[in-house]
């Protein structure tokens, strides 16, 4: 019996590895791929394995760092990222990349400061308390936005050259198609 693994679920596998491995290897706080991954899983990958994608990579690697009160905010945070990226997915233009990340960093950070805010341990539930959880939060907000532009850039990057090798390969291998 032949066990036959089609690109998305290849991808897929190798980006969820890689962002285990990325969250769980020492790296400045917020500086992970997980935003960036969500991103690219909405806007390239079917839904199925986009929802998936984010959520596999969170739990593992949560089971390892330690699970927390915010996890359902955390976790449906990047959910919302590739949610945010599948409406990305008719979108070929340049901005779409640096836009998309953007919008992953700053849904993330609403998303999951809230979840902070809510959890009520570091912030009171009152109108300031809120603002104060935003405000304190901005350093990690900068660093998420750093994040998802250079893991971003680096997947989009990727994808669009081993499109374009697998496109001059066909042409080759097929000349007359073209």
């Amino acid at each position: 019996m032949e066990v036959r693994i089609d690109r998305s679920t290849t991808i897929a596998v190798v980006l969820i590895i890689a962002g285990i491995a990325l969250r769980l290897i020492p790296h400045t706080a917020n500086f992970a791929p997980v935003g960036a991954i969500a991103l690219f899983g909405g806007a390239v990958l079917s839904a199925r394995i986009a929802w998936w994608l984010p959520l596999a990579i969170m739990v593992v690697s949560d089971l390892f760092l330690g699970l927390h009160g915010t996890i359902l905010f955390t976790w449906g945070g990047f959910l919302l990222v590739a949610l945010f990226g599948m409406l990305l997915k008719n979108q070929k233009n340049w901005l779409r990349v640096p836009l998309g990340a953007m919008g992953a960093a700053v849904i993330f950070f609403i998303v999951s400061n809230f979840g902070v805010w809510v959890e009520g341990k570091l912030y009171p539930h009152t109108w300031q308390g809120l603002v104060d959880c935003y405000v304190m939060a901005i350093p990690f907000l900068k660093t998420s936005l750093m994040a998802d532009f250079a893991y971003s850039i680096a997947l989009f990057s990727a994808f669009a050259l081993a499109a374009q090798s697998t496109k001059k390969a066909r042409l080759e291998d097929h000349p007359k198609q073209a």
